[in-house]
């Protein structure tokens, strides 16, 4: 048996060979995977976006009414089924707001393909509702906006919707 045999034929150079393929072979899995899956929150444009970002919410800070806003919704929410949304829209001094337009945002913190929106109506003075369908179960970032005479005002709520 010649030298070179009996290196290919050891039990140790034969498990480090499996191990280092095998890391090729999974690296190469992973990478197919990462190619062809969803990005999730990528947009084109996220360089221009977070420059912008500091002196936009400075500009909003300054310019934000004092509104009171408050949402009230059902407690359980389940895919594919309606759920109205009630909002209460207050000036700061406790006034009823009657603003322009109303409108409920619902964003998938994992495909924004599934994001919507919907308008909510008046109901009565100062009070709206929107009725929401979840095409798909799991969390969900909900932003009810408010603008009244071009000035925007919105609240935020995280909600978990069910199977």
């Amino acid at each position: 048996m010649s030298k070179s045999t009996a290196l290919l034929k050891n039990p140790t150079l034969l498990v480090w060979g499996g191990l280092l393929a095998a890391f090729f072979v999974a690296n190469g899995v992973f990478i197919y995977l990462a190619q062809q899956s969803n990005p999730g929150l990528v947009v084109d444009n996220y360089y221009e976006r977070g420059q912008d970002y500091e002196k936009n919410m400075l500009k909003r800070m300054a310019s934000q009414p004092d509104w009171q806003l408050s949402i009230d919704r059902p407690e359980k929410l389940q895919r594919g089924v309606e759920a109205m949304f009630e909002l209460t829209a207050l000036s700061g001094s406790g006034e009823v707001l009657n603003p322009d337009l109303v409108t409920v945002f619902g964003y998938r913190p994992t495909d924004a393909k599934f994001d919507f929106s919907t308008p909510m109506v008046e109901l009565q003075s100062g009070i709206f509702r929107g009725a929401v369908v979840f095409p798909m179960a799991g969390n969900w970032d909900l932003l009810v906006t408010v603008e009244k005479d071009g000035v925007e005002h919105s609240v935020a709520e995280r909600v978990r919707v069910a199977d």
